[in-house]
């Protein structure tokens, strides 16, 4: 029971970051977050995943993996796209 309770809490922390994921990369407007939070959210995540490999809990180290992943590409967006607005809105087709 223990083993599925983290495995849960994997589920949705993780997926927590698909949204904002997304978003980010359809839309390449990341002006609003945090370059700071999201860089010590991935080295964080990176020394949660170093941590779950060491103890060997394959919870903690396969959502940290998926985490790292998904986090990573937020950072990356916010690197690549920077300050810029995003994608200007397309005109309605007739």
């Amino acid at each position: 029971m223990a083993e599925f309770v983290g495995y849960l809490a994997a589920f949705l922390t993780t997926g927590s970051f698909l949204p904002q994921v997304i978003k980010a990369w359809r839309t390449r407007s990341v002006q609003d977050l945090s370059l700071a939070m999201y860089s010590m959210m991935t080295s964080g995540v990176f020394l949660w995943l170093v941590y779950g490999l060491w103890i060997r809990s394959a919870p903690v180290a396969v959502a940290n993996a998926v985490t790292l992943a998904l986090a990573l590409s937020i950072l990356v967006a916010k690197l690549r796209y920077g300050g810029r607005r995003g994608r200007a809105p397309e005109a309605p087709r007739l």
